[in-house]
C-alpha cells in the first residue's frame, strides 16, 4: 500500500475520533425519533456505516 493511501485512512480515523467524540455525540441526543428510533443511534449507526463504505473503497480502489 502506497503512503498515499496510508495517510487516506489517517484523515479517516481522525475524522471518526472527531465525529464520535462526546460533543459531537451530545448534539444528536435528543427526544426525536428518526423511524422509531433515538436520533443518537441513527446518528451512530450511520457514520459507522459510512466510514465503513469509506474504507472499503480506499482498499479496494487502492490495494496495490
Amino acid at each position: 500500500m502506497k503512503k498515499r493511501h496510508k495517510q487516506k485512512l489517517v484523515i479517516l480515523s481522525m475524522v471518526l475520533f472527531v465525529l464520535f467524540n462526546a460533543p459531537v455525540l451530545l448534539l444528536f441526543n435528543s427526544a426525536e425519533n428518526i423511524a422509531g428510533l433515538p436520533a443518537v443511534y441513527v446518528y451512530i449507526f450511520t457514520v459507522w456505516l459510512a466510514s465503513s463504505a469509506a474504507s472499503f473503497l480506499v482498499f479496494r480502489k487502492f490495494d496495490e
